[in-house]
C-alpha cells in the first residue's frame, strides 16, 4: 500500500479479494485506535482522580511515584504519546506530550480504507474530496500528515467536498474526534422549518395523484436545496392521509441553509436525534397534521436515513400513525421501527456507495426480497456502476420504472391507501439556525427560476467551491477578428499592436447546477457601441457592471448536460459536452481532455495578488448579443506564463482546435496566467442586447 492511498498493482489471480482484505484490516486498526483513545481517557481520569489527589496528601512518597508513572505512560513517547485531544485536560498542559498514539493509528486505518476504496472504484481518484484527502495524507512524516489533515477537517469548504466520500465517513468521523478531542455527536444544531411557496413552473411538475414514482419525482423536483414536501392525499376510502417526502444530499451541490454540518448526512446513521430529523418534526407540526393521523415517510439518501430514524422514534410514532417508511439509496442495517405495524421498504443499488457504506460490492441478490409481513428489501445490480451517478434519484426512478417493475408494483400495492388525488401540497425550507447559509454573505442572493430544456434553473447560478486558471496570450488582431461574428461593431480590443485571447480552465466542485469542469476560449472585445482606445485597461478600474469591454466566448466545453444547456440557453455561449479533468488547486496545474485533444500543464511561478476576477462575457442568441456578468471572490494571483504550456493533438476536435491553431496558441506558452485555487462566484442571467 502506498502512503498516498493509491491502490497497489499485481493482485494474485484466484486469491482473496484485496479490497475485502484491506477493509477488514482497516476495521481492525480503527478498533485499535479507538481502544488506545479509551485507555488514554481512563489514564488521564485516573491521574487527576480526587481519591488519588487525597492519597498524595496522606502518603506523598508512594502516591507521587504512582502519579509519575501514570504521567509517563500518558505523555511519554514509548507510551501513549500524549493526550487524545488538543488543548489541556485536567490541568495537564499539551506541551508535556506529543500527538496521541491513537492518531497515527487512525491515519493508518484511513490509508487502508482509501486503498480498498480505490481498488473497487478507481473513478473516485478524480473526486475533489479524494484529491484533497490523499494530498494531506501523502506527507513523509505522520506529524505533517496530522497537521495537514487537521487543517483540512476544519476547512468548511473542504468539508463539503469530503462529505461526498461516503465509504470513508466512519474513519473520517473517528479521526476528527481524535484530532479535536470531542465525540462525533458533540455540538447539536437547532433544526427548524418554515413554509415556502413553490414557483408555478415547479408546482406544475409535481404529482397530482399518489404513487411511488410520483412521490419520488416530487423529491427530484426539490433539487436537494434544503426543501421538503408534505402532501395531503385523499385515499380510495375518502380518508385524508399525509405523505412526507425528504430529499438527500447531492455531491457537488450546496445545501442552502439546510441543517447540515460536517458529514451530517452520515451521522444520522448513528443518532436518531439529528438536526435533519428535528427539522422534519418541526415541519410536520407547522403543517397541522392532527394527532394520530396516518402518515407515510419517503426519502432518498440522507432523507431516507432521516425517515428511517423517525420511524424508530417512539415519541414520534405515538404522535402520528406511521404506516409506511420507504428509503431509496439509503443504508438500512438492523434498524427497527418503534411501531411494529409500520411497513418498511428499502431500495438499494449494489454499486451505490451511499447505500453501502462499506464501499464494496456485494454478491447479486434477488431483485425483491420480502423479509417479513412489514419488511420489504430491494437490492439489485444496476447498469450504472460509477459513483456518484448510481446514487442519483433520477437513476433510481428509471430503474424502478424499467428494470424493477415487479418491485414497483409491490410497493404501489402496499401504498394503496395513498393512491388518490392530492388535495394539498406544501413545501418547507429546512433551517439550521446555528450556522449561516453556505457562501454567506457573498452568495446570499435573491434568485429567480429560468426555464430550460433540462428543467428550471435558479439564476444567478452560484459557485460555492471552484478553482480557475486563465491563460492569457497576445495574438494577431486580424486572426482574432476572423473568429468573431461577422458584424462591424464587434472588434477585438488592442493592447498595443496585439489582441488578447484567454484560454480559461475551471474546476467547479460545488455549484447550484452540479459539479463540472469547463474549458473556454475567449477574446477581449471593445465596447459594442462606442469603442475607445485602451478601454480594456481603464475598465480594470471600474466595477464589472460599469465596464464597456468584455470577453467574447468563441468556444466552450463542459462536462455535464446541465452546464451545456444553461450555457447555451441562458448565456448564449456555443457549448459542447466533452469529457475533461482538471486539477488546479496546487502550484502544479493540469487539465486534460482526450475528446478535445487538449492538454494544459505546468508549474506556476511566483505570483502577486490581484483584484477579484469579475468579468463581463458575451455570447450570441439568434440575432442578439447576450451579456453576462460574473462576480467572483477569492485569492486571485498573477503568475508569469513561462512554466505553463498548451499542447494540442493533431486529431483534436473542432471547433476549439481550429480556433487555437488560427490564433497561433496551440503549442505556445501564455504571457501570464491568472490563477485562483479556490473561489466563490455567481453568474447572472444573460441580458440580450440589440447588437
Amino acid at each position: 500500500m502506498r502512503a498516498d492511498g493509491t491502490a497497489p498493482e499485481g493482485t494474485a489471480p484466484g486469491g482473496p479479494d484485496p479490497g475485502e482484505v484491506l477493509r477488514g484490516c482497516a476495521r481492525d486498526v480503527l478498533e485499535v485506535a479507538e481502544g488506545i483513545r479509551a485507555v488514554s481517557d481512563r489514564t488521564a481520569a485516573t491521574l487527576f482522580a480526587p481519591d488519588l489527589t487525597a492519597a498524595t496528601r496522606r502518603r506523598p512518597r508512594g502516591a507521587l511515584a504512582g502519579r509519575w508513572a501514570l504521567l509517563r505512560a500518558l505523555t511519554g513517547r514509548p507510551g501513549l504519546g500524549g493526550l487524545a485531544g488538543p488543548g489541556t485536560r485536567g490541568g495537564l498542559p499539551r506541551a508535556l506530550g506529543g500527538e496521541n498514539l491513537a492518531v497515527p493509528v487512525a491515519l493508518t486505518a484511513l490509508r487502508l480504507r482509501i486503498t480498498a476504496l480505490l481498488a473497487d472504484h478507481p473513478e473516485l481518484a478524480r473526486a475533489p474530496g479524494m484529491r484533497l484527502l490523499t494530498r494531506a495524507l501523502a506527507a513523509d512524516r505522520d506529524q505533517d500528515a496530522v497537521r495537514a489533515l487537521r487543517a483540512l477537517l476544519r476547512d468548511r469548504t473542504a468539508q463539503r467536498a469530503l462529505s461526498g466520500l461516503a465509504p470513508l465517513i466512519s474513519e473520517l468521523l473517528t479521526v476528527r474526534a481524535l484530532l479535536d478531542g470531542q465525540s462525533e455527536g458533540a455540538g447539536t444544531a437547532e433544526g427548524g422549518a418554515e413554509a415556502v411557496e413553490l414557483t408555478d413552473q415547479r408546482r406544475r411538475t409535481l404529482a397530482t395523484e399518489g404513487s411511488l414514482l410520483g412521490f419520488l419525482r416530487n423529491i427530484e423536483v426539490l433539487s436537494t436545496d434544503g426543501r421538503i414536501l408534505v402532501q395531503n392525499v385523499r385515499g380510495p376510502d375518502g380518508v385524508v392521509r399525509y405523505v412526507l417526502q425528504a430529499p438527500g444530499t447531492a455531491p457537488g451541490r450546496p445545501r442552502a441553509d439546510a441543517p447540515q454540518d460536517l458529514m451530517g448526512a452520515w451521522r444520522d446513521l448513528r443518532a436518531t436525534d439529528s438536526p435533519y430529523t428535528r427539522s422534519l418534526v418541526h415541519a410536520l407540526a407547522v403543517h397541522g397534521i392532527p394527532r394520530g393521523a396516518e402518515l407515510a415517510l419517503i426519502g432518498h439518501g440522507e432523507g431516507g436515513n432521516a425517515v428511517l430514524n423517525l420511524a424508530q422514534d417512539e415519541e414520534f410514532c405515538r404522535t402520528y400513525r406511521v404506516t409506511h417508511a420507504i428509503a431509496v439509496g439509503s443504508p438500512y442495517g438492523d434498524r427497527k421501527p418503534a411501531d411494529p405495524r409500520t411497513w418498511v421498504a428499502t431500495v438499494t443499488n449494489q454499486y451505490d456507495l451511499v447505500a453501502a457504506p462499506d464501499g464494496h460490492r456485494t454478491d447479486p441478490a434477488a431483485p425483491s426480497e420480502p423479509v417479513g409481513p412489514t419488511r420489504y428489501h430491494v437490492e439489485y445490480a444496476g447498469p450504472t456502476r460509477e459513483f456518484p451517478l448510481c446514487h442519483r434519484l433520477r437513476e433510481y426512478i428509471e430503474h424502478l420504472r424499467s428494470l424493477l417493475p415487479g418491485a414497483r408494483a409491490d410497493m404501489d400495492e402496499a401504498l394503496a391507501p395513498y393512491r388518490g388525488p392530492v388535495v394539498r401540497t406544501q413545501a418547507y425550507q429546512l433551517k439550521d439556525r446555528a450556522h449561516p447559509p453556505a457562501g454567506h454573505p457573498f452568495l446570499t442572493l435573491a434568485t429567480a427560476p429560468v426555464r430550460t430544456t433540462v428543467g428550471p434553473v435558479d439564476v444567478p447560478v452560484r459557485y460555492y467551491d471552484s478553482a480557475a486558471a486563465h491563460l492569457c496570450f497576445p495574438v494577431d488582431p486580424a486572426a482574432a477578428r476572423s473568429l468573431l461574428p461577422d458584424a462591424d461593431w464587434l472588434n477585438p480590443s488592442r493592447l498595443g499592436p496585439r489582441a488578447l485571447a484567454v484560454l480559461s480552465v475551471h474546476e467547479h466542485r460545488c455549484t447550484t447546477i452540479g459539479p463540472y469542469t469547463e474549458i473556454a476560449l475567449s477574446v477581449l472585445v471593445d465596447d459594442l457601441w462606442r469603442p475607445r482606445p485602451y478601454d480594456a485597461v481603464t475598465d480594470l478600474l471600474r466595477r464589472v457592471d460599469l465596464r464597456r469591454t468584455g470577453r467574447y466566448v468563441l468556444s466552450l466545453a463542459v462536462t455535464t448536460e446541465a452546464a451545456r444547456v444553461v450555457a447555451q440557453e441562458v448565456w448564449g455561449q456555443p457549448a459542447l459536452r466533452m469529457r475533461a479533468e482538471a486539477d488546479l488547486t496546487g502550484r502544479e496545474i493540469r487539465a486534460r481532455s482526450e475528446e478535445l485533444g487538449l492538454v494544459v500543464e505546468g508549474r506556476l511561478g511566483p505570483g502577486v495578488r490581484c483584484p477579484d476576477a469579475d468579468r463581463a462575457l458575451y455570447g450570441r442568441r439568434g440575432t442578439g448579443t447576450v451579456r453576462t456578468l460574473v462576480r467572483a471572490h477569492g485569492r486571485l494571483r498573477l503568475h508569469p506564463g513561462a512554466g505553463v504550456r498548451v499542447r494540442l493533438d493533431t486529431a483534436a476536435a473542432e471547433p476549439l482546435a481550429g480556433q487555437l491553431r488560427r490564433l497561433g496558441i496551440h503549442a505556445a506558452r501564455p504571457l501570464f496566467v491568472l490563477a485562483c485555487p479556490q473561489f466563490t462566484a455567481h453568474r447572472g442571467g444573460g441580458a440580450v442586447l440589440a447588437r
